[in-house]
C-alpha cells in the first residue's frame, strides 16, 4: 500500500467530513437525486465519448493508486550489473538459465540469447515502450474526461434543481431546503473531479513515468549487455538515471 495515497485519502475524507458535521451534520449534505445525476451523468458520457474496453481498462488501473509494483532502479541496477558480469564471465548465452523477475528485461534477454542483434531487440524493446505509453495516455484521458464531465455534470443537476425551485416559489419556506439540495450536485460533481477523478489521474500519470525510466533504463542495459561492455561503464550508465541523493547513498555502501 502507498502511503502516501493512504494518508491523503485519510486526511481528505476527514477534512470533508468534519466540514460537513460543522455545516449543519452529514445528513444536510445528502440527496440521492443530486448523486445519481453526477455519476450516472457522468459514467454515460464517458462511454460516450470512449470505447467500454478502454473505461474497463482505465478502473482496471486504478489499483496503482494504491499499489506501486515497480522494482526501484537501484536493485535493477544491480541486478543487471550481474547479468552484465556473468555475460561477460561465461558467455551470453549463460544467461539463458537466469530466472529474470522483469519481465521486460527478461525479454530483451531472451531475444539477444536467440542470436538477434542488439539494434534489433533495441528496435523491438522501444516499439513495446511507445505501445504502453499510448495505453497509458488513452487510462490518463479517461479520468481526465470524466473530471471535466463531473464538473459539468454537477452543474446540470443543479440547474434542474433551481428550475425546480421556481416552480415552488409559491412556498417561501420550501425555497431556502430546495435552493440548498439543488446545489448539492456541483457540491458532488467538484468532490468527484478534485478529490476522487483528478488525483488519480494524477497518481497513475507518476506511475507511468516511473515505469518509462524504468523501461529506458532496461533499454540501454540490454543494448550494453548484449553488446558485451565493461560492468563498470554499464553502472555508471545507469545510474546517471537515479536522483543524486541515491547515487551518493549507493557510492557510499560500494566503498
Amino acid at each position: 500500500m502507498d502511503p502516501g495515497t493512504l494518508i491523503g485519502v485519510v486526511l481528505g475524507v476527514g477534512l470533508i467530513t468534519t466540514a460537513m458535521r460543522i455545516g449543519g451534520g452529514v445528513p444536510v449534505f445528502v440527496d440521492a437525486e443530486s448523486a445519481l445525476i453526477v455519476l450516472v451523468g457522468t459514467l454515460s458520457a464517458t462511454l460516450v465519448m470512449q470505447r467500454p474496453s478502454v473505461l474497463l481498462a482505465a478502473f482496471r488501473a486504478t489499483t496503482q493508486v494504491f499499489f506501486d509494483r515497480a522494482r526501484p532502479l537501484e536493485e535493477m541496477i544491480a541486478v543487471i550489473t550481474r547479468l552484465v558480469m556473468k555475460a561477460r564471465k561465461d558467455g551470453l548465452v549463460a544467461l539463458e538459465e537466469e530466472e529474470i523477475e522483469d519481465s521486460f528485461l527478461a525479454r530483451g534477454v531472451r531475444l539477444g540469447v536467440d542470436g538477434l542483434s542488439p539494434d534489433v531487440v533495441q528496435a523491438i524493446l522501444t516499439a513495446e515502450l511507445e505501445a504502453m505509453q499510448v495505453r497509458h495516455r488513452q487510462r490518463h484521458k479517461v479520468f481526465r474526461l470524466m473530471a471535466g464531465t463531473a464538473l459539468a455534470m454537477g452543474v446540470m443537476g443543479t440547474l434542474i434543481g433551481l428550475v425546480q425551485v421556481l416552480h415552488a416559489a409559491g412556498d417561501p419556506d420550501s425555497i431556502g431546503p430546495a435552493t440548498a439540495t439543488a446545489l448539492l450536485a456541483t457540491l458532488y460533481g467538484a468532490i468527484l473531479a478534485y478529490f476522487v477523478l483528478g488525483p488519480i489521474r494524477g497518481k497513475l500519470e507518476h506511475r507511468t513515468r516511473d515505469e518509462v525510466m524504468l523501461r529506458r533504463l532496461t533499454i540501454l542495459a540490454v543494448e550494453s549487455i548484449l553488446k558485451g561492455d565493461n560492468a563498470l561503464l554499464v553502472r555508471a550508465k545507469l545510474e546517471a538515471y537515479l536522483p543524486p541523493i541515491v547515487r551518493e547513498k549507493m557510492a557510499a555502501e560500494n566503498r
